[in-house]
């Protein structure tokens, strides 16, 4: 995909009244074909269009609820409507999660990568608001990798109750659950896996699997403090107090390894990599960064070059990892030795100063770091010496940012 270099573009959301009625972004590249069966398994959908390329973008919403989406390839800026009043934001590559005094609301950036292991299948179509699944206090979203099939797990930790959304469902723009658990409130998880989901409650010692009726398995796992929990290529990763445990199906039926830590440091409680990358980063409290091959089943514990606040693995051939330093740098790092490759300037130290929480994103290519009460996005080659590839204008504050696309 072409990118400009050293561009400074500015964001200009447009007003539209009433409902969403946006069309596709202009610009877009030729399709390379039109398809509305769901039964390829490609991951195609009625009315969207399969692209030569991926269509990636920055879906942002502020803190009023406004949803404003950069187009990555042509910079075109689209306004995709307002949900409630945010205070988070998680996202599959296609599907935004925002947390509003609502529950959890739903908008589908009609832009989607469909991962064929050796191949990719690309889509456009057009974005909408889905609606809202109904929960009260803050709500843990645990995804999967594919956007038409498969579940979505939302745990609220106000209530206790554990849900389980039918993705395939949300393709067609239909919000369904699978199921609706009452459990003990405080924090928990819902992680889909396969046609499966483990459930931890907040009062829980451990993880327990359902079918994705919401029957139990008879599964029950020991996970003291279960926190954290992301998917990749080999399976879901669920954070324990003492290690992780990886979840798949095999033959048919839900299993879970347990992945010990090698050493005595803080736990991981939250992942992020390179979407769909076997191997995933957290921070290990303020002494180290943890990194867990899932193919391997092995952790790395690597020395902090300096205090951090975010990682994330690229997980490419150079081994390339991704920080962002309490004074607002962007490190590259050498994911085998944890060695400093190159740095940013600081970029979002003011956001960080005022308590805000900047975004960092890493896709195959490039980095992405919101700042935002700089009310800037950044773009970053971080294969090459973290330049600083452009730099985009924001008229509102990118409170909540999401790589969509992808």
């Amino acid at each position: 995909m072409s990118r400009k270099d050293s561009v400074r573009s500015r964001l200009t959301p447009f007003a539209l009244a009433g409902v969403l009625t946006l069309t596709a972004c202009s610009g877009a590249p030729a399709p390379a074909a039109d398809t509305d069966s769901t039964a390829d398994g490609h991951g195609s959908v009625a009315g969207a269009v399969e692209l030569a390329e991926p269509r990636l973008g920055l879906t942002t919403i502020d803190q009023s609820g406004a949803i404003s989406h950069l187009d990555l390839l042509d910079e075109s800026v689209s306004d995709l409507g307002t949900v409630g009043e945010p205070t988070a934001l998680s996202t599959d590559g296609r599907y935004l999660f925002a947390q509003t005094p609502a529950g959890v609301e739903i908008v589908d950036s009609g832009v989607w990568t469909w991962d064929h292991v050796d191949h990719f299948h690309y889509y456009q179509a057009d974005p909408r608001i889905l609606g809202t699944v109904a929960g009260a206090g803050v709500a843990t979203i645990a995804t999967t990798n594919l956007s038409t099939t498969g579940s979505t797990g939302m745990f609220f930790a106000e209530s206790g109750e554990a849900v389980l959304v039918d993705t395939e469902a949300l393709s067609k723009g239909e919000i369904t659950e699978r199921f609706r658990l009452s459990t003990a409130p405080g924090a928990g998880l819902v992680v889909p896996v396969g046609s499966f989901a483990l459930v931890a409650d907040g009062a829980a010692a451990s993880v327990l699997g359902y079918t994705a009726d919401g029957e139990p398995t008879g599964l029950d796992e020991p996970c003291v403090q279960p926190a954290g929990t992301v998917t990749t290529r080999v399976g879901a990763v669920i954070g324990c107090a003492d290690g992780a445990l990886l979840a798949s199906v095999q033959d048919d039926e839900l299993t879970v390894e347990r992945i010990p830590y090698p050493v005595d440091a803080p736990a991981a409680t939250s992942f992020h990599n390179r979407e769909g990358r076997p191997t995933v980063a957290a921070l290990a409290g303020t002494e180290g960064i943890w990194l867990l091959d899932t193919r391997a089943r092995a952790w790395t514990l690597l020395a902090a070059p300096a205090p951090l606040v975010q990682v994330t693995a690229v997980d490419d051939a150079d081994q390339h990892l991704l920080a962002l330093t309490a004074d607002g740098r962007l490190l590259v790092l050498n994911g085998a030795d944890g060695s400093t490759i190159a740095e940013t300037a600081p970029l979002v130290a003011d956001s960080l100063a005022a308590g805000e929480t900047p975004v960092l994103i890493a896709d195959q290519q490039r980095a992405y770091l919101s700042a935002p009460t700089e009310r800037l996005l950044y773009e970053i080659d971080f294969a090459d010496g973290a330049r600083l590839a452009r730099t985009f204008d924001s008229t509102t504050e990118p409170a909540f940012v999401a790589e969509t696309g992808r």
